[in-house]
């Protein structure tokens, strides 16, 4: 779903189903048909195009538009990206016109006339009749004329919204065709209208039945043949007579001031559910790989191939929760129990591999048989496919200690304050070396008014893991050489209750209006009465006002799929709540439990800043809200946050498409609120006139408006009771307690750049926002030991540290994997059983300076494939299409090094560009 989406769920999604398609059919496809996603990105083309497809159909764009587009005869157009000043990423485009994809919509403008041509509609079929009372008949010789000059005189007025001589008429529904009567009453009727047509030379018309491949190939015959361009008009190279274009389809709106911005948000615990089942796959298929790889007998194959059903169930898994019906949360209940319990079996089965695959990589056991179980299990565990993962707490008894296990995903090393939670407070932490970590303790904290603390205990240290590796740390109770963790000093705000100290903290009740916390860059200032925060200085002098609200849009006609307010989102925060303020060397946090109209309330959040050098999380502010939106009191109610800055955007912000691409977007008086929103699957960001910024990252796809100037607001959650008539036939009542966390930047230029409000195209995000990003949406994978040791024992160092070196800063690891770990054996050793792709980021340079600590390498040098792994020989590398079903590479419209890696094994990016290399590999003798 193209909204919802992240760019690496699609490619894994395309390259799963186009794979099956040539191993099954012998087809690679090249036509892509899309008619019922709501609004489309531009992401999408680019990837399509990058697979070898020529050709895309869409539907869904908004009807002011579509009859904007037809008026100057442009449905048919090339879409181009917004960056592509080389015509590479073109690809052709038919939109349909009308407001359907059913016959009444397309076989002309008038659906009362095209209905009476669907013949599974006549009597003694079971679908409903024409609505619009006038029914199909059975063709025959008497009424043969009057009904195909009737039908041809809709197909000659749809032809005047195109171009070309060439027309394409789809005839077909949902859940049509599903008996032989009724495709044969379709094909029956048609051939005998097409018959009289094409016996009719005076028609100057002929008509058959075809494929869309058919259709296209007609199409770019005929442009080759008769010139359609416009004067003036800036084409392409690709196909020529049709205009070029670049942007977005966001948002649709199918009639009226029904506007589709609902399904950017309803269902957001599972649409955080499917990043963390992409995360954890791409992790999975990473191991996978370098267990492959490392190995070369057949023992060493057991556990990677024993496996390679669940690896696949699990692609499939993912790839099926992208249909527009899943991961935008409009299935019907039953469907979203059977996507989310599908979801949750792969994300054990993952976790299980995982565990495994560690052992094996930190040479604990080189032959690991299957069977056995792992010592290691995942830090998350997950008891129901519909609950938020809790944290495993670590045993701490006197005298041993636990090790914990963290792998990064990223291509480069990680610097990063860590938290895992232990039973008891007195503990150290020890890196592989035995070397004491400074570490510092906190209560562990719960949304529950009567009980906020928990009673287990969260440690955080400054963990340092290697890039695509593994870097063991234990947890140790009564090691004499190590200061333990310090505890953090605890403040409460709280007028209606007493909270009472935990054990082993000082406590102090403070009785002031506004408090703070600060880190080395950043002071932050919070009301105390409603626990929100107000705004952030800077160690300068500077300071930027970050007035937070949460807020409840109360709705009359929403659903599903629509956002429908009445009026503007009211607070819900009164004075009086409670606030817990900790503060440690590593880690300040504020925690807030407010008070709201209801006795729960349907919110609670922590805002937190680290200290840590050399991490990125120093730079940031972390915001954690607890949602639970759960009872009828929240009936017809839409929860948001709003931060209300004091950066002059002039209402125009950017969000990104896909995780990949940011978009411009802007806030206009004549459309309603629904229509301003925007879908945010990972970024949204505001800048000023000044060059301030104000990013908001997220780790799951959620909704974003800017409805004033300063102002971002965030969509959390949304319940509601009635169906919007889009065909799901029930509302949103499914609600689940989730937590939605964003990571904040505040960042100001340093040289000039160009002025978002003059300047049409998209910004990019700054490489310290690239940074956070990776880092939020590919955390650490922490696996903890199920039984602790003594402390008498001192293992040795313990770590996985596969590259050579790290990977350039703005050179991301889409994905490194065996694409068919089922045919991996019986493929002979000189194919290329592996993949590796990548992508460059296109990263703003004028913001360049705090994102740059730990930043040594940038992708305008070159890169060595064959010299990338520590003791692993790269063998015959070649570039191959994003669905790996291309070998040559000169119908991909990539620039002209990108095919020449065999030779030398170097590869060089575009800023943009995702690139995808098959390869071999063999472990060094």
């Amino acid at each position: 779903m193209q909204a919802n989406s992240h760019y690496y769920a699609i490619i894994e999604q395309m390259t799963e189903g186009n794979m099956w398609l040539n191993d099954t059919v012998g087809v690679i496809p090249k036509n892509a048909w899309a008619i019922d996603p709501f609004g489309y990105s531009p992401t999408m083309a680019y990837l399509l195009r990058r697979m070898g497809f020529e050709n895309m159909l869409i539907q869904r764009t908004h009807y002011e538009l579509k009859k904007e587009l037809a008026l100057h005869k442009n449905l048919e157009y090339i879409w181009r990206q917004s960056w592509d000043v080389d015509e590479t990423t073109d690809i052709f485009v038919h939109m349909m016109p009308f407001y359907s994809y059913d016959i009444p919509h397309t076989c002309g403008p008038e659906p009362a006339i095209c209905c009476q041509f669907d013949f599974a509609r006549m009597r003694g079929f079971m679908y409903e009749l024409c609505p619009w009372g006038e029914h199909p008949v059975e063709t025959n010789q008497e009424n043969v004329q009057e009904r195909a000059l009737l039908l041809l005189d809709q197909y000659r007025k749809k032809s005047t919204l195109y171009r070309t001589n060439t027309l394409l008429i789809p005839l077909g529904d949902d859940f049509r065709y599903i008996s032989i009567d009724e495709a044969e009453a379709q094909f029956r009727n048609y051939q005998m209208l097409f018959d009289y047509i094409n016996s009719n030379p005076s028609l100057n018309t002929e008509a058959k039945f075809g494929t869309l491949e058919d259709y296209f190939w007609t199409l770019r015959e005929e442009a080759e043949r008769i010139n359609h361009s416009l004067p003036g008009e800036i084409g392409s190279g690709q196909v020529g007579g049709f205009p070029s274009l670049s942007g977005d389809f966001f948002t649709y709106a199918d009639r009226q001031q029904d506007y589709w911005s609902g399904y950017y948000v309803s269902r957001p615990f599972f649409k955080a559910v499917d990043r963390v089942l992409e995360q954890t796959l791409r992790t999975t298929d990473m191991m996978m790989a370098f267990l492959l790889g490392y190995c070369q007998r057949a023992q060493c194959e057991k556990l990677p191939m024993g496996f390679s059903y669940k690896l696949a169930a699990a692609r499939r898994n993912l790839a099926l929760f992208q249909h527009h019906d899943g991961v935008t949360g409009t299935a019907k209940d039953h469907v979203v129990l059977d996507y989310g319990t599908r979801m949750h079996t792969s994300l054990q089965d993952l976790q299980i591999f995982m565990s495994k695959a560690i052992e094996v990589l930190l040479g604990i056991r080189h032959e690991k048989n299957d069977n056995n179980p792992s010592p290691f299990e995942p830090e998350q565990v997950r008891s129901k496919y519909d609950v938020q993962p809790v944290h495993r707490a670590i045993m701490a008894r006197e005298g041993t200690k636990q090790s914990v296990v963290f792998f990064n995903p990223l291509g480069q090393t990680r610097e990063e304050v860590v938290m895992l939670i232990v039973n008891r407070p007195d503990v150290t932490v020890l890196d592989s070396n035995w070397t004491c970590v400074q570490s510092q303790i906190s209560p562990e904290l719960q949304h529950d008014k009567s009980k906020i603390f928990t009673g287990r205990h969260r440690v955080y240290w400054k963990a340092s893991v290697p890039a695509l590796g593994l870097q063991t740390y234990y947890i140790a109770n009564g090691f004499v050489g190590c200061e333990k963790a310090k505890p953090a000093k605890l403040r409460f705000f709280s007028k209606s209750m007493s909270i009472s100290c935990p054990t082993p903290y000082a406590c102090s009740k403070a009785e002031v209006d506004v408090a703070e916390i600060q880190n080395r860059h950043q002071i932050l200032t919070f009301d105390v009465n409603h626990g929100l925060l107000q705004k952030i200085s800077y160690k300068n002098g500077s300071q930027n006002v970050v007035g937070e609200e949460i807020a409840m849009y109360s709705s009359w006609g929403s659903g599903a799929y629509l956002f429908k307010p009445n009026g503007d989102a009211q607070p819900i925060i009164e004075a009086g709540g409670q606030m817990v303020i900790s503060e440690g060397p590593l880690v300040q946090e504020v925690y807030s439990y407010p008070k709201t109209a209801w006795e729960k309330s349907p919110i609670s959040h922590s805002t937190r800043i680290y200290n840590g050098e050399n991490t990125v999380q120093e730079f940031l502010i972390e915001k954690e809200y607890h949602v639970e939106l759960l009872s009828q009191d929240f009936n017809d109610m839409e929860l948001i946050v709003r931060y209300k800055t004091d950066i002059d955007n002039k209402r125009i912000f950017f969000s990104d498409l896909n995780g990949f691409q940011m978009s411009r977007r802007e806030t206009y008086d004549k459309i309603p609120t629904q229509g301003n929103y925007y879908p945010m699957p990972s970024l949204a960001f505001m800048q000023g006139s000044n060059g301030q910024r104000f990013s908001v990252h997220s780790r799951q796809s959620l909704g974003v408006a800017s409805l004033k100037n300063g102002w971002l607001e965030i969509m959390l959650d949304r319940r509601l009771v009635k169906d919007d008539g889009r065909g799901l036939g029930q509302g949103v009542m499914d609600n689940r307690a989730m937590n939605v966390v964003f990571q904040i930047v505040v960042e100001s230029n340093i040289s000039a750049t160009s002025n978002p409000v003059s300047n049409p195209l998209p910004l990019s995000p700054s490489l310290l926002s690239h940074r956070v990003n990776a880092h939020l949406n590919y955390p650490l994978h922490a696996f903890i030991a199920k039984k602790p040791e003594e402390l008498s024992v001192q293992p040795p160092p313990r770590f996985f540290s596969p590259l050579a070196a790290p990977l350039p800063c703005d050179l991301h690891i889409v994905s490194f994997k065996v694409p068919q770990p089922l045919k991996y054996s019986q493929q002979p050793i000189g194919d290329s059983r592996f993949v590796l792709i990548l992508q460059r980021q296109n990263w703003d340079s004028s913001y360049c300076r705090r994102g740059r600590s730990g930043c040594t390498r940038f992708a305008d040098e070159t890169v060595n494939l064959f010299y990338m792994f520590k003791e692993l020989s790269v063998l015959n590398a070649r570039a191959t299409s994003l669905n790996l079903l291309h070998e040559d590479t000169d119908m991909l419209g990539y620039t002209e090094q990108f095919g020449d890696v065999a030779q030398d094994g170097r590869v060089l990016i575009s800023p943009m560009e995702v690139q995808a290399y098959k390869l071999e590999l063999r472990p060094h003798k």
